[in-house]
């Protein structure tokens, strides 16, 4: 059976994360991109329509809300002093506006977001989740609604405050909801073998290829405080090598009808799988 024919109590759990670069210009501080929010809740609302087995789990990075801020305030590394505060704060909001903007536009296209901040939900220890309860959003599910995640601040025993990614989020979310997919869409076609030139993409890159990865795989130019592509695949991988079943796919939602055709289980891209 394809993986992504696998059954999850008689539904397909997916995955989707909207990155930063693909909803905000990360080159300009708090800019959303408003039109493609808006293009992608109606792709995501058609996949679900043309299948009644698909679930969602929706996360999104903050582009060039969360980042600049974060940036400033050095917030991933740790929080402690009162301007380490200031800032933690000024990430929450930050984080927290494009999320709603995000909301409205899935709400304007018809579905039924609920969103969980992780500032509110998960607590951690030197960046890694130790406190999560998942009830609320299998609840979500199970009710067919769409839980909204995104990269957030999270207080942290180890080093008082962090940022944690959609990434992170994800790797945690499926160890225990096991998605068949893990969808990452950017604005980038897939993952560069020959970054910057970029000339030639990854078709497929499996965990036991990880040490040819490197300098030449695609990085972010814009600030990115939760890491580039080379950390996002790292993680992917590590993931997969614990769930054998599960593939990860890194594509461009830019082009219409990619979200859909994403989540519809056609390749594009670069796949990550065994």
């Amino acid at each position: 059976m394809d993986n992504t024919e696998k059954s999850h109590m008689g539904k397909k759990l997916v995955f989707l994360k909207l990155g930063g670069s693909l909803i905000t210009d990360k080159n300009t501080p708090r800019t959303a991109r408003i039109e493609v929010l808006q293009r992608v809740g109606i792709e995501i609302k058609s996949a679900l329509e043309q299948d009644s087995s698909l679930q969602i789990l929706l996360g999104h990075g903050s582009g060039s809300f969360g980042h600049f801020s974060g940036k400033k305030y050095e917030t991933r590394g740790g929080v402690s002093s009162q301007e380490d505060w200031l800032g933690f704060s000024e990430v929450w909001y930050d984080a927290a506006s494009l999320n709603q903007l995000v909301i409205k536009a899935l709400k304007d296209a018809g579905l039924s977001p609920v969103a969980f901040p992780p500032s509110s939900t998960v607590f951690s220890s030197n960046r890694e989740i130790t406190s999560w309860d998942l009830r609320p959003i299998r609840s979500t599910l199970e009710k067919g609604l769409l839980p909204v995640v995104f990269g957030d601040v999270v207080f942290d025993s180890s080093i008082g405050g962090t940022i944690l990614s959609t990434e992170d989020l994800f790797v945690h979310l499926a160890r225990n909801l096991e998605p068949v997919r893990i969808l990452l869409a950017g604005q980038d076609p897939g993952v560069w073998r020959d970054f910057p030139e970029c000339t030639s993409l990854y078709d497929k890159i499996r965990p036991a290829e990880r040490s040819t990865l490197g300098r030449t795989v695609s990085q972010s130019q814009a600030p990115d405080v939760t890491g580039g592509m080379v950390d996002k695949v790292e993680q992917m991988l590590n993931l997969i090598e614990d769930i054998p079943e599960l593939e990860c796919l890194i594509f461009s939602g830019v082009e219409p009808g990619s979200i859909t055709d994403a989540l519809s289980g056609q390749d594009m891209g670069t796949l990550l799988s065994l």
